[in-house]
């Protein structure tokens, strides 16, 4: 077997691995509020988030190309892919994509084992950009797009995930402001009940968009590697094979449930109601769908955290924990750094030892630490019989100034 081969192998396994992770973290933009306030029983919300991404998937492919175009510097001035990064297979741009993978996973796992709603998006942006960076030198990334157009790293990933959570908080504190004084004289118990039904509508339009953008971040990774090892050349459009597969496991990982950020978002953020659980989803929905047409590769949890906190603020007596938001802005800045670094570090190994061995021992690594923070997690397990139990942060986590 040629290294080549192996290594592409590697990488589809590797980035459905990614897809997987994926799922599983980000269950919670869409259902967290909903499992909160009870619209939606745990085991019945994943599975309708799942459903619904599958579905998702397959409605556009525009992140997809942003993935395999606004990243890895693939294409010579006449737009065809460059021929070093076609050499001896595709050998370097494979092992820079496997690397950037494991970066990313890495990063997903250990904030999943914290239960930290950090971006997927960013870590696989991170995680490609250091391997590109050590394989090919800062201009081996595609920093920014010609003219005035909006395209590369900070076009289309930086900006739109500095502007999205923005926008979602606003959105969603108008909404929820909105929808309690529409609704001020109306019973308690009505209102909560109504609105209920209003978020497993709501929340189904999030979890069909989040299909939409990060299911195609992974078709985006393979066709990426494909076109290194030279079985895919066309850089517009992604082969079938790939949006089937990348729609199953990440349908997959969603169904399983990353049960410690959904008791998180949907417990540790905001003390949240029925209202405010269909403002903030509507908010996320709206700017994830009109996103993914655009092409941005923005980042759903990022979206459905400011979400969130926008329902928080809008409303009057609402309580909005600042320092589990301050935890989670931390991890955010963090994020593209952090897998960035490994994602180097990875791609170091894999071109030290090179050949067979290289790709083989980056592998080994991802599933090693993988297999130890598993373990670790079960000490503490959370699943669908306690992710709604009272958020009760340990004296150290208690913020000061009152707001818990």
């Amino acid at each position: 077997m040629s290294p080549e081969f192996l290594l592409l192998g590697l990488v589809v396994v590797t980035a459905l691995t990614f897809d997987f992770t994926n799922g599983f973290r980000d269950t919670a933009n869409a259902m967290a509020t909903s499992i909160a306030t009870k619209a939606l029983s745990p085991k019945a919300a994943v599975l309708l988030c799942a459903a619904l991404n599958l579905i998702g998937a397959f409605l556009s492919v525009e992140v997809a190309l942003t993935v395999t175009n606004a990243v890895v510097n693939i294409q010579a001035a006449d737009g065809s892919p460059r021929p070093e990064l076609l050499a001896d297979g595709g050998y370097n741009l494979l092992l820079i994509v496997l690397a950037g993978l494991v970066g990313a996973i890495m990063w997903n796992l250990i904030t999943w084992l914290w239960g930290l709603p950090s971006s997927s998006s960013h870590a696989l942006f991170g995680g490609l950009i250091g391997s590109t960076i050590a394989g090919l030198g800062w201009e081996g990334v595609k920093w920014a797009g010609t003219g005035t157009k909006l395209d590369g790293v900070v076009g289309k990933i930086l900006l739109p995930g500095l502007i999205s959570p923005l926008v979602a908080l606003l959105v969603a504190m108008v909404g929820t402001r909105l929808v309690f004084k529409v609704t001020e004289n109306i019973a308690l118990r009505y209102r909560e009940e109504g609105f209920r039904w209003g978020q497993i509508g709501t929340a189904s339009l999030v979890s069909l968009s989040h299909g939409t953008n990060d299911a195609q971040k992974t078709m985006g990774v393979i066709t990426l590697a494909l076109i290194g090892a030279g079985v895919w050349t066309d850089t517009h459009s992604v082969p079938l094979w790939v949006k089937v597969t990348c729609a199953f496991a990440i349908a997959l990982g969603t169904y399983l449930g990353g049960w410690r950020i959904i008791r998180t978002m949907g417990k540790g953020l905001v003390e949240i109601s029925s209202p405010q659980g269909m403002a903030a989803e509507s908010a996320s929905a709206a700017v994830i769908l009109s996103s993914s047409q655009l092409g941005f590769a923005l980042s759903t949890t990022h979206v459905a955290t400011g979400s969130i906190l926008g329902s928080g603020l809008g409303k009057r007596g609402a309580t909005v924990r600042w320092n589990v938001a301050g935890r989670m802005f931390a991890a955010w800045l963090t994020t593209i750094p952090s897998a960035g670094l490994v994602g180097a570090l990875m791609w170091l190994v894999g071109h030290l030892l090179g050949g067979v061995a290289g790709p083989l021992v980056i592998f080994a690594v991802m599933v090693g630490l993988a297999a130890w923070m598993w373990i670790h997690s079960r000490r503490e397990p959370i699943g669908h019989h306690n992710v709604n139990d009272e958020w009760t942060p340990s004296p150290e986590k208690v913020p000061v100034g009152g707001t818990r």
